[in-house]
């Protein structure tokens, strides 16, 4: 069941799932409106999301997608039929990689309308911001996790959804498939750490953090990337779970291979 949607900046309301401590995001805006970013994870999940917005009384003015990943390109008819925007890049993955995506959703999450599952709207051309009435939503892309990916900067309260990035729980992990995937993380974090006086961070898996917590998980992915690039055994905290360790495993052998 997904949790109740808490306040954590003005407007901007987090809910934190049970299934790989996902989260969804809802920005709220004039009118009655919102904006529901990475709606997961289970279909239950999404139903109680929807059920709650309509408790509340707001109504679906638009989606938006992080990253072209099965848990990030979830939708429910109660949400609606409001447009679900994406990077065009994120756009043509979800299309062209839907046979996988499927399946991670089959075999983690059964239970979803896969009629509605990662069809996502690319951005307009040009577009540095989600179109949308509400507050701005400023659109910072980037290739770091997941070739297309994109966090979202609300200059207004100064909130950081960061999709899969810096995570409490997760070390980074990388998209290998692209040319260089260690430097593509390290310009992600790079542009975060430049951005002014980020007051809540929202990670697509783990807990919420406040400026302080963004500062440390920026030198704590930092310090990780440094130790895949230089081969040292990494000391990463967040290296509990099994397949995490596998994944980080993974990592450091595709480094060591293309190690320069």
């Amino acid at each position: 069941m997904a949790s109740t949607l808490q306040e954590v900046a003005r407007g901007v309301l987090v809910a934190t799932h049970e299934l790989y401590s996902t989260t969804t995001t809802v920005v709220m805006g004039t009118d009655g409106e919102c904006l529901v970013v990475d709606p997961a994870v289970s279909a239950a999940d999404l139903a109680s999301l929807a059920a709650e917005l309509g408790s509340r009384g707001l109504d679906v003015a638009c989606g938006f997608s992080t990253h072209p990943h099965w848990d990030h390109v979830l939708w429910c008819r109660a949400l609606g039929t409001a447009p679900r925007y994406a990077t065009a890049r994120a756009v043509h993955i979800a299309e062209t990689a839907r046979d996988g995506m499927v399946a991670g959703v089959e075999a983690a999450a059964p239970g979803h309308d896969l009629a509605l599952f990662g069809q996502l709207t690319p951005l307009p051309p040009g577009a540095g911001a989600i179109p949308w009435p509400g507050p701005t939503v400023h659109v910072l892309a980037h290739n770091a996790h997941a070739a297309g990916a994109a966090a979202l900067w609300l200059p207004e309260v100064h909130v950081l959804v960061a999709g899969d990035l810096l995570s409490d729980i997760e070390v980074p992990l990388l998209d290998t498939e692209e040319p260089d995937p260690v430097g593509d993380y390290r310009r992600a974090l790079e542009r975060f750490a430049a951005l002014v006086e980020v007051a809540v961070v929202v990670p697509g898996h783990g807990q919420v953090a406040d400026n302080q917590a963004f500062r440390h998980r920026l030198e704590q992915d930092m310090g990780y990337l440094d130790d895949l690039e230089q081969g040292r055994a990494s000391q990463d905290a967040r290296l509990t779970l099994p397949w995490l360790t596998r994944a980080h495993e993974a990592q450091w052998a595709y480094c060591r291979d293309h190690r320069r």
